[in-house]
């Protein structure tokens, strides 16, 4: 199977590190977004990232679908619960650091375009979303190892992949000593092999 895949995307980190905690080889193809030769467009439609190339040269997407078609390739280290509460659990935080993920992308995109084309309320518009999302998760990982059922799990890989994208774009942010919950729950994250090997470029 093959990834079509950006080093900095928080979705297809969080796809890079489930491949990895289930021992699944994935032929990874890094891709530009936007480059006339793409080879997003005949395998994704709308253009985006990640995708994932079966071996019969269907494709999956988004990281929602890889992921869970991930964990159910193969019964090494489940990640996603097969318990239907606990499920929703999981798919919940997942649900919640996507959702942050998009609104700092936003934000940083709203930030590239020309000084007298941004909208600064935009961009605090998203960032107040990223603020928010992370007072809750700060919240709810409290006096807890793992965000559900004390078990690492998808939830668990996804806050880890937002937490790094914005600590990678939004350092300003100080986001460590406004949700100290969170950063502990980082800090352990960042020392396993699967999140040290799919950091995010500087």
């Amino acid at each position: 199977m093959k990834l079509l895949y950006s080093p900095n995307s928080p979705y297809a980190r969080k796809v890079r590190i489930v491949a990895l905690e289930k021992h699944i080889d994935l032929v990874l193809q890094e891709v530009v977004l936007g480059a006339p030769d793409s080879p997003l467009k005949p395998h994704n439609p709308l253009g985006k990232i990640p995708v994932l190339i079966l071996d019969d040269g269907d494709s999956l997407y988004d990281s929602r679908v890889i992921v869970e078609y991930l964990d159910f390739h193969t019964p090494v280290a489940r990640l996603i619960p097969q318990d239907h509460n606990a499920r929703v659990s999981v798919r919940r935080w997942e649900a919640l650091a996507d959702g942050i993920s998009d609104a700092a992308i936003a934000a940083m995109l709203e930030g590239r375009r020309p000084p007298e084309q941004q909208s600064p309320a935009n961009i605090d518009k998203q960032l107040g979303k990223v603020m928010l999302g992370l007072e809750v998760m700060n919240l709810d990982i409290y006096k807890k190892k793992w965000c559900v059922n004390e078990t690492f799990s998808l939830a668990d890989i996804a806050v880890g992949c937002m937490l790094g994208y914005v600590d990678l774009r939004f350092k300003q942010l100080n986001w460590q000593d406004s949700y100290p919950n969170l950063a502990k729950h980082y800090s352990l994250l960042v020392k396993r092999p699967s999140f040290k090997q799919t950091m995010p470029a500087v």
